[in-house]
């Protein structure tokens, strides 16, 4: 499939929910639905000497922009690539002497290049940037105005170009981008097509960033840098497309609180009207039948909650052993309390085991990551990207922890699953095939010098005199 080839979709009116895109074929899971190069895109500003700028990689070594001092990139190929984004960004940043926030230059970048393009920059592109859903409206005056850093913006953008673009349409239809190896957030781009697919909590579809590839010597043969839409299972002909625009895993209130906050629109989707596994994700532990009091889990849970607070707060300060310690306590105190499916057991469940394997704990991290998996196969879909991603990480805990077998047995799991939601030539998933392939390997191995081991056993055994009974 190239980029940008939108056979597989078309625009059509979806009702309260405005425009959306629908299947105009079958789709089978894992199959690309369309891919999509970025309207803009930039790294985020805490990250912004450890990302390239173009392919968005995270690297140990990265050249930077001599003109600016700001932009980084992996080499020179990816600074070419990104010049004709980067050049009024340079002159810009030139003439301040500093540079903006993400927001500001997000938005920057996307008012050159509608006034560059007219909002369109590939053929396929459905509907020009600037007829996209604006919510300046539905926004709050004081924060329309202080969110933006507007004097900011402003004193930027008319640095990057000798006259302000005159239009000024605001989008936020933002995808956050991940590193390549889809396990760290590292900037936000546009994606217009992409803006187009409407939101359900339980979605057909999952979009995923290919960081494209520009290890090839002719600069021709370099793939760009693009979203991929991928059937996150069967799609019938005319069924609308949907991504879920936040993460399952919390209760429906809490996703619909978080659209309105951030998309302005109430979600209407079966999940959140049926208030669908809200049960399993507040549950109380029950052991033969009983069930500890309601007073005890609201305490419990009130705990747990000021607990997670302040293990974000310690990890963020990369303080990992008090982190640990306050896991500890607080699996500890929910035992028995709080099902393996509420959302702060599989909170604290999660730090924990990503903690201690940080650690090389590994026998304590794999135990913990086995219980986070389980509760995660209760609550999300089958080919969730954050469900393999966590399969993933049980399953590399127990291998290092010895537990090949098991080890293997989650590695292979998370590689169905990844091969839906990320495809065969993601990064991700190549480092997941080659751990497949290692950890079978050495189960292989293990097996035969257990086979070895029993047959010099019996052979031993056989040569030994028989005693008589009599």
């Amino acid at each position: 499939m190239t980029v940008g080839n939108m056979e597989s979709a078309q625009l059509f009116d979806a009702g309260n929910k405005g425009r959306g895109l629908r299947a105009t074929k079958e789709l089978r899971a894992g199959e690309v639905v369309f891919a999509e190069p970025s309207f803009s895109a930039v790294v985020f500003d805490s990250l912004a000497t450890q990302v390239c700028h173009s392919c968005f990689r995270r690297q140990a070594k990265l050249h930077r922009c001599a003109q600016c001092n700001f932009a980084h990139y992996c080499d020179r190929t990816c600074q070419t690539a990104c010049w004709d984004e980067h050049k009024q960004e340079c002159a810009a940043i030139k003439k301040m002497g500093k540079w903006p926030g993400e927001n500001v230059r997000l938005a920057a970048r996307t008012l050159w290049c509608i006034h560059k393009d007219t909002g369109i920059v590939s053929d396929s592109q459905l509907v020009s940037v600037d007829h996209l859903e604006a919510h300046v409206a539905d926004l709050p005056k004081e924060t329309s105005a202080a969110q933006g850093g507007c004097d900011t913006f402003l004193e930027y953008c008319s640095y990057g170009r000798s006259s302000l673009p005159s239009t000024t349409s605001h989008t936020s239809m933002e995808l956050t981008l991940s590193d390549q190896r889809g396990l760290q957030a590292v900037g936000v781009g546009l994606f217009p097509n992409l803006g187009l697919v409407n939101h359900d909590c339980w979605p057909n579809c999952s979009v995923i960033l290919n960081h494209g590839n520009q290890s090839a010597v002719s600069s021709a043969l370099h793939s760009q840098r693009r979203i991929e839409l991928r059937a996150a299972g069967h799609i019938s002909e005319g069924e609308e497309l949907t991504v879920s625009y936040v993460d399952f895993l919390n209760l429906s209130t809490g996703r619909q609180k978080k659209l309105q906050e951030r998309f302005h629109f109430q979600c209407s989707c079966e999940q959140c009207s049926e208030h669908v596994k809200d049960d399993l994700m507040t549950a109380a532990a029950e052991s033969e039948g009983n069930k500890p009091s309601a007073d005890k889990v609201k305490e419990v849970t009130a705990f747990s909650k000021e607990c997670v607070e302040k293990i974000e707060r310690l990890r963020a300060e990369k303080d990992y052993h008090e982190v640990v310690r306050l896991c500890r306590d607080c699996l500890e105190k929910q035992e028995n309390v709080l099902a393996d499916t509420h959302l702060y057991v599989l909170r604290v469940l999660s730090v924990a085991s990503e903690v201690l394997s940080y650690l090389q704990s590994f026998s304590e991290a794999a135990g913990y990551a086995r219980r986070m998996v389980e509760g995660y196969m209760k609550l999300y879909n089958p080919n969730n990207a954050q469900l393999g991603l966590a399969i993933m990480r049980a399953g590399v805990a127990h291998w290092h922890a010895g537990q090949i077998e098991v080890g293997h047995g989650f590695i292979c799991r998370a590689v169905a699953i990844l091969m839906v939601t990320h495809g065969p030539n993601h990064p991700i998933t190549r480092d997941l095939e080659s751990m497949r392939m290692q950890t079978e390997m050495e189960l292989k191995m293990f097996k035969q010098k257990e086979c070895v081991y029993h047959a010099t056993r019996d052979a031993a055994l056989m040569k030994q005199p028989m005693i008589s009974s009599f």
